[in-house]
């Protein structure tokens, strides 16, 4: 990798604690580092020791939302306690999108204050920075770790977990959801327009118009495994998945003899609580039943939750590049990160959404063939037919091939760093992105 920049460039980085959105920041972030540019982390304080591990400056929100460590406790939605999905929407709009988006602002405008930067690089769940930014005329890239959030023409809707719509009645469908999305995305508008007003800035009919603020949408994922866009504006961009493994993840030597032959299924749930001991019960005891080795990784579940038989063993963690690498199968909730390595490493999936994007990814891997897709209520004997047929039946196997080929040339070849350097050395021009509408 070579930089493009003659001299190194000043980058802020701002994040939060979500769990699986913090590796690919910070494996962006290393790529800088090692260039030689100068790279802050403004973010929770439990993601101190992994932005300092890669090279950053941190430095902690103050004013915003700022979690200590990754407890159930500390979780600002709780979304597992949702009532419905919409509910658990407007949590995460509450405790972070729009609630406290004046307090991230500040933060913002404060350490821009403290030490300007050529380039500031946010989370697109962070409106408040997007508004910090535009406010002083910041230049500003919004960086995704998952599928866009927001609406591109001809893309399914984020959230139900919709296929490409293949008649009229689907397209209307569509176009219904897209519709009721952007509603409820408009109900942070008031506290948006809010912090907009205490920072000068005009108020918004929709808050979408806050993400046309941006010099440029970076999606972090990839292109073969979206589905397609009719047309993606200029500066809306896929870098592909960024997979470096989290500082977290404890190191993992196989309890198993080098002589078993066993196929190795390895079980990879959230990295935060979604209240799914439940589900990872049900899994181990599928997994009983089967000839094979089960790996579970715990994350935020106590041991005590989960019961394990002879053949499966828990653990609170792992390094999934290790792991996936013998795995025959992979069982996951459908997180975008645990999605995409195991594609990377080729392996097909069986995905038990539990929400959040989970549902959108795993239609896109049930759509290609690499896997099958359960509901979490599906029990042991459904979770055991479902692993069978994946390790018998070839064509998930060859299928999770053609489609990870693909994902890990996008994830070894990523222009994220070309992106980011040259956003960096431009002069702001946002007349463009104004102009846009989203479909």
């Amino acid at each position: 990798m070579t930089t493009t920049n003659l001299t190194p460039a000043r980058f802020l980085f701002t994040t939060w604690e979500g769990g699986g959105n913090l590796p690919p920041v910070l494996t962006v972030v290393a790529k800088l580092t090692r260039l030689g540019h100068a790279v802050r982390v403004m973010g929770d304080r439990v993601n101190r020791e992994a932005a300092e591990a890669v090279g950053a400056e941190f430095i902690p929100w103050t004013r915003a939302p700022n979690r200590s460590d990754r407890s159930r406790a500390s979780d600002l939605f709780r979304d597992w306690e949702a009532t419905s999905p919409q509910d658990g929407v407007l949590r995460m709009f509450d405790g972070m999108m729009f609630g406290p988006a004046l307090a991230y602002a500040q933060d913002v405008l404060a350490e821009l204050a403290r030490a300007p930067a050529d380039l500031v690089v946010s989370s697109e769940m962070l409106f408040g920075v997007m508004a910090a930014c535009e406010s002083v005329g910041q230049k500003l890239a919004l960086l995704t770790a998952n599928l866009s959030l927001f609406p591109l023409p001809g893309v399914p809707p984020f959230g139900p977990g919709l296929p490409i719509a293949q008649t009229d009645a689907e397209r209307a469908l569509h176009a219904q959801i897209a519709a009721g999305n952007t509603d409820l995305f408009d109900q942070g508008r008031p506290a948006l327009n809010a912090a907009r007003q205490a920072l000068g800035l005009t108020a918004l009919y929709h808050v979408f118009d806050q993400v046309k603020t941006a010099d440029a949408l970076l999606l972090g994922t990839s292109r073969a495994f979206d589905f397609p866009a009719e047309h993606l504006p200029d500066y809306i961009r896929y870098v592909g998945p960024q997979l470096g493994e989290p500082l977290w993840a404890a190191s993992w030597t196989s309890p198993w003899p080098q002589t078993d032959q066993r196929p190795l299924v390895a079980v990879a749930f959230s990295t935060t609580f979604q209240n799914h001991a439940g589900v990872l019960q049900a899994v181990s005891d599928a997994l009983s039943t089967l000839p094979v080795r089960g790996l579970v990784t715990l994350a935020g579940i106590d041991p005590a939750e989960v019961r394990a038989s002879d053949n499966v063993v828990l653990v609170s963690s792992a390094p999934h590049d290790a792991v996936m690498r013998e795995a025959a199968v992979v069982i996951t909730h459908g997180g975008h990160g645990t999605v995409m390595r195991a594609l990377a490493h080729r392996k097909p999936l069986l995905i038990i959404p539990h929400g959040r994007d989970q549902n959108d990814n795993a239609v896109r891997v049930s759509a290609r063939g690499a896997g099958l897709v359960l509901t979490p209520g599906a029990g042991p004997q459904e979770i055991a037919s479902a692993v069978r047929r994946l390790l018998d039946d070839d064509s998930f196997s060859q299928a999770a091939v053609r489609l990870g080929t693909a994902v890990a040339e996008e994830a070894a070849h990523s222009r994220v760093v070309a992106e980011l350097e040259s956003l960096a050395a431009k002069t702001a021009s946002r007349s463009s992105l104004l102009q846009f509408a989203w479909a």
